[in-house]
């Protein structure tokens, strides 16, 4: 897939997931050369429901994190990029607390998560890699302690909904698999909408680039059903609300025709004086503005609504 659509759609798609669980920065500059983080994420306190919802991309969410997703296999020095970018934070990190004064404790240094749809052995292996046994799941490679950082191969997840999330940035039929399993999610699941709306914006940035290769032909394919039913519903809801709201002109319409109506019978014509007051009655219902018609006198009628 052509990589700057892609990048976008990361991260937007991980911000919307994890704005609500804290703080999230796109394209943070770093000190140093410029460099650009691609997620830049601070947790709040709050419950942790919405970290469960989101499975593993919530377990990650809850500590201050470096993101880093690819559409294409992470390499060598691709890998050695995001750990530079983390060191230049851990280094600004530690400029601001010797200013503060204040100590550094090492488990509140943000982790590089970096998110690659594949990962090879021989990269895994070279970076010293190791699974981590505190219930996390196959596919989450850590280095040492003290990097802070892990190789998460979305094609080594399971398909579980607990790495949905993240499988969503996967490739080919990985990520086939997550967007029918996105799909299949209740309708009012707000992830689920969160989710497709950026998938098709994807799907719609890709339409109109040039440099398209069969995998994002594919995926386009794969998203065409889903936005074509979205624009059905649209359409639908469009429709009904159309009909709605000519139900109401027709109800206004017809009460403006027994207010004039009215109007005449009683006082012979409607004159500019009384087809003021015409507004007014409107907002009464018939039972309120017809005995005031059949009752009221022309000048108690608008001295009342005038």
């Amino acid at each position: 897939m052509t990589r700057f659509p892609y990048d976008q759609f990361a991260k937007d798609y991980l911000k919307e997931l994890l704005q609500p669980l804290g703080e999230v920065e796109t394209s943070r500059k770093v000190p140093a050369e410029i460099r650009e983080i691609d997620v830049y994420y601070a947790p709040s306190p709050q419950s942790t429901s919405d970290k469960i919802e989101l499975g593993l991309l919530g377990k990650l969410a809850t500590e201050p994190a470096l993101i880093e997703p690819f559409r294409n296999a992470a390499t060598i020095a691709e890998i050695r990029s995001c750990i530079n970018k983390l060191f230049d934070i851990f280094a600004e990190i530690k400029r601001q607390a010797k200013g503060d004064k204040n100590r550094i404790i090492e488990s509140e240094l943000p982790r590089l998560w970096i998110l690659s749809p594949t990962a090879s052995e021989s990269i895994l292996n070279c970076f010293r890699t190791s699974i981590n046994e505190e219930n996390w799941e196959v596919g989450v490679n850590f280095l040492g302690d003290y990097l802070r950082t892990a190789i998460v191969a979305i094609h080594q997840l399971p398909c579980t909904k607990e790495t949905l999330w993240l499988r969503i940035l996967g490739k080919g039929r990985v990520q086939q698999q997550a967007i029918d399993e996105l799909e299949a999610l209740p309708q009012d699941n707000p992830l689920r909408s969160k989710a497709i709306d950026l998938l098709l914006s994807l799907k719609t940035t890709l339409e109109v680039n040039q440099n398209v290769d069969e995998e994002d032909r594919n995926l386009i394919m794969r998203l065409s059903p889903i936005y074509e039913q979205k624009l059905a519903e649209a359409k639908q809801q469009g429709l009904q609300e159309g009909i709605q709201e000519g139900l109401q002109e027709g109800i206004q319409a017809e009460r403006r025709n027994v207010i004039e109506n009215l109007l005449q019978v009683r006082f012979g014509s409607l004159d500019a004086e009384l087809r003021v007051i015409i507004e007014p009655l409107l907002a009464l219902s018939p039972e309120e503005f017809t005995p005031l018609l059949l009752q009221l006198s022309r000048e108690e009628l608008l001295e009342r609504f005038r």
